[in-house]
């Protein structure tokens, strides 16, 4: 079950990141979207993502606010929501349009049923949002759409994925990539347990392993380059050009320079990783020939003489007879005098 044809796949998530572009920049919500692709491009990412929704359609009156938002109330925390809502399906047409224009792919996460639909139109592969993984309705309503989905586990038990992966499988049969994400905004270095990527691996050794990152980039993006190295061959991160624009997600945004970074990475485990199978390597011929030992003459035997474990001794090169052969070599008797410290070879016994 393979989504991409790409080993790591990288997404960047420009979240609201446009948003925030848009009004430092004063330019259309539509043209930072545009900026953040293009940059997103230029720097080698092979898609982008979105969020669909539709506020009304996502949060009830009994909704809480996230602490990190800094709102007192229901209703300043769905104005703060409610304020990103600014793209329907004509704004995500055009958006993904222009990536298939420049070559990268246009990827959204709906959070509610009528963005899953206007979405199918021109949408390749669906993510359904680690908020959603106990959604059961809404999971099967995506998949009965018959496109690739990424399914994110935030905050999940095994137990839960287990249950959206059948849901999942009972309406359809698209491919899945399961992804390893902890719900927690910014993720502390400490909570990213990259080891769970490995253990979704072990559970689930039919799907395609993911990663969905939080966490701060850090200075060698050795968490991303850690997740790719524990198998998860799909990467997702929020995306920005500068880290220092005010918005609610770029402090664990990555951005061009990062990017960079992480792909000289991936160069450089494919460079050390190698084959999988044990074997020995051109670069190795000279020191297996000189390295090992070989059977050689403890004293000198002259001929005639049968050869006893005390006449023997095992010394560099490795051209002779290796030592795993010794019972080859004693009893047997020399066809000529052998020099203390040389090699004993086949052709000096008999």
């Amino acid at each position: 079950m393979i989504v991409f044809n790409k080993k790591p796949f990288l997404i960047a998530d420009i979240s609201v990141n446009f948003y925030n572009l848009a009004r430092e920049e004063e330019i259309s919500y539509l043209e930072a979207a545009k900026y953040l692709i293009e940059q997103a491009r230029d720097c080698g990412i092979d898609a982008v993502m979105f969020q669909s929704f539709s506020a009304e359609n996502v949060l009830s009156r009994d909704s809480s606010a996230y602490d990190r938002l800094d709102v007192d109330s229901i209703n300043s925390y769905f104005d703060d929501f409610k304020k990103y809502d600014v793209f329907g399906v004509g704004e995500y047409k055009q958006l993904s349009e222009y990536c298939h224009s420049i070559g990268m792919v246009f990827l959204s996460t709906p959070l509610d049923f009528e963005s899953a639909d206007y979405l199918e139109e021109f949408l390749d592969v669906y993510q359904i949002a680690s908020s959603d993984i106990t959604n059961i309705p809404f999971i099967q309503h995506i998949a009965r759409k018959n496109k690739p989905i990424l399914l994110s586990t935030g905050a999940a038990t095994i137990m839960e994925i287990q249950n959206a992966v059948r849901a999942i499988e009972e309406v359809s049969t698209v491919d899945i990539v399961i992804m390893h994400s902890i719900l927690s905004f910014p993720t502390d270095y400490r909570d990213a347990n990259l080891l769970m990527i490995k253990d979704l691996a072990l559970n689930f050794p039919e799907y395609e392993i993911g990663y969905s990152d939080h966490t701060s980039a850090d200075d060698e993006m050795l968490v991303l380059t850690t997740a790719f190295n524990y198998g998860a061959t799909v990467i997702e991160k929020h995306f920005t050009f500068d880290k220092n624009m005010e918005s609610d997600d770029s402090c664990y945004a990555m951005d061009p320079d990062d990017v960079i970074k992480f792909k000289r990475n991936v160069l450089f485990l494919s460079k050390i990783n190698g084959r999988i199978n044990k074997q020995p390597l051109i670069c190795e011929s000279y020191a297996r020939k000189e390295f090992r030992k070989s059977i050689v003459a403890d004293r000198d035997i002259g001929k005639g003489e049968v050869i006893g474990s005390s006449d023997i001794a095992y010394k560099r090169p490795g051209t002779g007879i290796e030592p795993f052969r010794l019972d080859e070599v004693i009893g047997k008797t020399a066809t000529e005098d052998i020099l203390k410290d040389s090699l004993i070879t086949f052709d000096k016994i008999k």
